[in-house]
């Protein structure tokens, strides 16, 4: 990477230029972040997976630039007017809107009118008005009177074009007027005529006005929306008299006749090309803004979905429930396999309770289930009900648990592999199981966008939300650790250095010799080399291997230190491991070599005091108020329980065990000033809410955490 990108990537990270050079340098070694980030923080002076991930996009974004820059200095040579000024300008560019902005006087263009112009032998007579030398441009125009051109006002208006252009080009003039736009702009929503039935839904914006600069990223790309369904139509107005003069600064240099013809030309170019064009550039400014937003939300979000506390290997009945279908039952054993299903009745219209119930019972004796996971969508509520009120001889407690794209997965080519003789109802309850036993692995094999806990996904760049959940996903993966003798292609997917291929390839290798007995036996696997080891070991555990180093976080590469260390002691590796008495005692710099640093060390001794613990924390019950069945039920005032379930920039969802869940408004979250709802609460927390509203025509339900104790 060239040194003026570094020193831009520096300024913009507010990262030591010697820490993005060493990042770089292990990105293209073929080293991942998530391993960068954990086994490599030396190098980079201990910078952050999410520094590290935005490097590595700062990278793409170098190349692709890099790769512009090489087409249009080509385009511009062939042209013969690539000067040394500006080849030197557009090398030095960082800026892709500034780097087309110095293109666009060479860019090839369709018939416009400067370019009917120029064929008429006009381009002299527009660079002498340009010069304003006289008060008579009628006489300059004269001379260009003939077969092209038929008289001195068709000389002129093509004059005028040609100058309008040229002025809508001027690429110091347009950085001016972008940021006069960005500055000043006001954007202006209207109901497109005849749509005012259809466009209910954006009722608030039939007639909004507010400078764009403070438009809410939310809102914003709700018009946006509405503009694409044709419901709305958008514009960005300026001060049209402030955006004339910062032309006319520029151009016009004299006070006669030819000055008014520039300024007609700039006045033509102001309304024509400059307005759209600088409209499109504001709206596509704040678009970018406002889906940054909104795939930042989206990110975290998923990250805290993914990072909910699993119930572990445990024996679980997962239930998704239904009226008229019945209800689908199935049992898994502790390692996600499923062992039984059947469907209940306990619900209209064939209300079979009894025989329900015994069902439920036998099948809880019969597979000793530990706990019962129940989806949250249709009948959750009477199930949940149903459940609880049944008597069992050993203590099994009840979960409901978010059941958002169980669907899109009973659907899936990875559940027909899976489950190839069961149907998708089967396979919705087996996920509801899964989910409540270990999200982090369930939910990985869902496409992100289907789990709903974003805002506005379908409306945001695909490209770039991909990328970001993508990071998550791998961020989570590679944070929690994977058994590799228990986890699914999908989830070894995830993990660093090995990607799809490798992890088919390991459940391969595990079906046909068993289970992997130490980490370096991952070395056996088809096409898994050292490179691939090097980075995906450290994040792979093996719980029963005679290491125990094998089910923790400490790096293979880093075994000989912990070795040392417990020789030094006088204990055996295992006594070590866990003896905090023992570990507090080590002095970490005896240990620090030129392959081994501090941060290193230190992230060893953690390690070794929990090794293998699970980040993600104990899982929680939670129960709703069961005197709260329906809306109907809710009076203004009432105060209650319940679980985020979607964190938005301008409030939270919360589930309050009906059928609509409840928005607390970014105002209503706390007493202080809150800019960020995701730093009051989390997502699947609970919470204590008031409620302010009920709109009970529009399904609608505002809640407040003020003053609820």
């Amino acid at each position: 990477m060239k040194t003026y990108y570094l020193e831009h990537l520096s300024k913009i990270l507010n990262v030591p230029q010697k820490s993005i050079e060493a990042a770089i340098s292990l990105m293209e070694e073929g080293n991942t972040v998530p391993f960068i980030s954990r086994y490599r923080k030396e190098r980079t002076g201990n910078l952050d997976e999410m520094v590290l991930f935005e490097i590595e996009n700062q990278l793409k974004r170098y190349y692709e630039l890099e790769l512009r820059k090489e087409t249009i200095l080509k385009t511009i040579e062939e042209q013969g007017a690539l000067t040394d000024e500006l080849k030197q300008k557009i090398e030095n560019e960082v800026n892709p809107t500034i780097l087309e902005d110095l293109y666009l006087p060479y860019k090839p263009k369709k018939r416009t009118r400067a370019t009917i112009a120029k064929g008429k032998g006009l381009e002299p007579l527009a660079k002498i008005i340009l010069k304003q030398p006289t008060d008579n441009p009628e006489h300059l125009a004269s001379r260009f009177v003939g077969d092209k051109v038929a008289s001195v006002e068709e000389a002129l208006a093509g004059a005028r074009d040609i100058i309008a252009e040229m002025v809508s080009e001027d690429a110091a003039l347009r950085d001016v007027v972008r940021r006069f736009y960005i500055r000043t702009a006001i954007i202006h929503s209207k109901l497109v005529k005849g749509k005012e039935k259809q466009a209910q839904t954006y009722r608030d914006y039939f007639d909004f006005i507010e400078p764009i600069k403070h438009c809410k990223a939310h809102r914003l790309m709700a018009m946006l929306r509405g503009e694409r369904e044709e419901m709305l139509r958008v514009t960005v107005e300026v001060d049209f008299d402030e955006l004339f003069q910062m032309a006319a600064r520029r151009y016009v240099k004299s006070n006669n006749e030819c000055a008014r013809e520039v300024e007609k030309a700039i006045t033509d170019s102001c309304k024509r090309l400059l307005h759209p064009s600088m409209e499109t550039e504001t709206i596509n400014h704040y678009r970018e803004i406002a889906e940054k937003e909104a795939i930042r939300v989206f990110a975290e979000n998923l990250r805290q979905l993914l990072m909910m506390p699993p119930a572990g290997q445990k024996r679980i009945m997962g239930i998704d429930p239904g009226f008229r279908t019945g209800c689908k039952v199935v049992c898994i054993d502790e390692l996600g396999n499923m062992v039984h299903h059947e469907t209940i009745y306990p619900h209209e219209p064939k209300m079979e309770h009894i025989a329900s119930a015994r069902k439920i019972h036998t099948l809880i004796e019969m597979y000793n289930i530990e706990l019962i996971a129940i989806g949250n969508g249709t009948a959750s509520r009477e199930t949940e009900r149903f459940i609880s009120g049944l008597k069992f001889r050993r203590d099994v407690k009840v979960y409901v648990v978010d059941e958002s794209g169980a669907s899109i997965y009973s659907a899936s080519k990875t559940a027909r592999e899976e489950f190839p003789e069961y149907d998708v109802t089967v396979r919705g309850a087996v996920s509801i199981a899964r989910r409540l036993a270990d999200p982090l692995a369930e939910l990985i094999k869902i496409d992100p966008k289907s789990i709903g806990v974003g805002q506005y996904q379908h409306d945001v760049n695909q490209t770039k939300l991909k990328e970001e959940l993508d990071n998550v996903v791998i961020s989570c993966v590679n944070r929690v650790g994977v058994n590799v003798n228990t986890a699914s292609v999908q989830l070894l997917s995830y993990v660093s250095g090995l990607g799809p291929v490798l992890a088919k390839n390991i459940v391969e290798y595990r079906k046909k010799n068993g289970a992997f007995i130490q980490r370096k036996d991952l070395l056996k696997v088809a096409r898994l080399g050292d490179k691939a080891f090097e980075q995906s070991a450290g994040f792979l555990r093996i719980p029963d291997s005679p290491n125990p180093l094998d089910n923790s976080a400490v790096h293979p590469e880093n075994y000989a230190v912990v070795e040392k260390i417990a020789e030094n002691l006088g204990v055996e590796l295992s006594a070590l491991i866990g003896n905090f008495e023992l570990i507090n005692k080590i002095n970490p710099s005896e240990y620090i070599s030129p392959t081994c640093g501090e941060f290193t060390i230190r992230d060893i001794l953690e390690e070794l005091k929990k090794p293998g613990r699970d980040p993600r924390g104990p899982i929680r019950s939670f129960q709703f108020d069961e005197t709260i069945q329906s809306i109907d039920d809710l009076r203004e005032g009432m105060i209650i329980h319940g679980i985020v379930t979607n964190i938005t920039n301008f409030g939270v969802f919360v589930d309050i065990g009906i059928k609509q869940n409840g928005l607390v408004h970014i105002s209503q979250l706390s007493n202080q000033y809150v800019q960020n709802p995701a730093e009051v609460v989390k997502l699947h927390q609970t919470v204590k809410v008031k409620v302010l509203s009920i709109d009970r025509e529009r399904e609608r339900i505002q809640l407040t955490m003020k003053n609820v104790g």
